[in-house]
């Protein structure tokens, strides 16, 4: 594996092994000498264009346990904010640091950094996919459900989020069962639903049958980072796709509730089941940490 670009990229097996190795990463924390210098003398550039709390901390958390240095760059920080091409940065940063966690708008920009840096490159967030969110969700349901083989993770809210389409990426290469439950302009288009082909997943407008038998409720915010001008028409029209307890009563016995934060209460969920699931919320964000241990593991070994 040389690069994280998307759940799109990754096999059922690549997979399989980041979550095996995140689980065994977790239990041993601080007390595996192995892991201490896997990244020593490295330095990993984390290039943000979109603000962050989970997603900074745990990697550089992360980048420190192994044994590297985190050079934390935001946009204003570098040439990329007076319009120096994506292409023209990695070429500079691929000649200096080790590899490279790349959280921005664009897809294709993580694509032609990937291209033209030639270091490890790390999708730690784009419009299109979350990579690293999916895959700490994946850790979770191993936790808290024993694995994903035969459970069915609901979806709610914006379904053509890049958490929506992360998620059905991992339905097709997992075979869990997916269902978006979404208003018609907020499920994920025809044509990525051409480009994902045949999966285990269902687009529904109704909520009610779509919580009947889930085993995850997941949901994200409704208001991404871009969108604030459409806030108000967008909490309007997803109001009804909100997690509460009549959503939770009609799933499965034992099932979570998941949210890949930051959340707005009683909006996409209500502070009544936020604050009862907590634990299993922050169970989640903690999973990043050891999932993007992992990650950054595997492709330093895929040099």
């Amino acid at each position: 594996m040389k690069h994280l670009l998307g759940i799109e990229q990754l096999t059922k097996e690549e997979i399989f092994s980041l979550i095996d190795h995140a689980v065994e990463l977790k239990r041993k924390r601080g007390r595996d000498e192995a892991v201490k210098d896997i990244l020593k003398g490295e330095t990993w550039a984390m290039i943000f264009t979109k603000s962050s709390t989970r997603t900074r901390v745990s990697f550089e958390v992360g980048l420190n346990e192994l044994g590297a240095t985190a050079l934390f760059l935001n946009a204003n920080d570098i040439q990329l904010g007076r319009g120096e091409p994506i292409k023209d940065t990695a070429r500079v940063l691929g000649r200096m640091a080790h590899g490279a966690i790349i959280r921005t708008f664009a897809q294709q920009d993580v694509v032609d950094f990937a291209e033209y840096g030639a270091i490890p490159t790390i999708n730690a967030l784009t419009d299109e996919e979350h990579p690293c969110q999916i895959l700490a969700d994946l850790l979770t349901m191993r936790e808290r459900l024993g694995g994903w083989e035969g459970k069915k993770v609901t979806f709610f809210g914006d379904g053509d989020c890049n958490m929506g389409r992360s998620w059905a990426w991992a339905a097709k290469r997992l075979g869990l069962e997916l269902v978006i439950a979404a208003p018609r302009a907020f499920q994920p288009d025809d044509e990525f639903m051409e480009r994902l082909g045949e999966a285990p997943v269902t687009l529904t407008e109704d909520v009610l049958a779509a919580s009947d038998g889930a085993d995850v409720l997941y949901t994200d915010t409704w208001v991404s980072m871009g969108r604030e001008a459409e806030a108000a028409e967008r909490l309007k029209i997803l109001a009804p796709f909100q997690i509460n307890a009549a959503l939770v009563d009609r799933a499965n016995d034992g099932a979570i509730v998941q949210h890949c934060l930051p959340a707005y209460r009683d909006k996409e969920i209500s502070e009544a089941v936020f604050e009862e699931r907590a634990d299993e919320i922050f169970q989640q964000a903690e999973n990043r940490l050891h999932a993007q241990k992992a990650i950054l593991i595997a492709l330093a070994a895929g040099r």
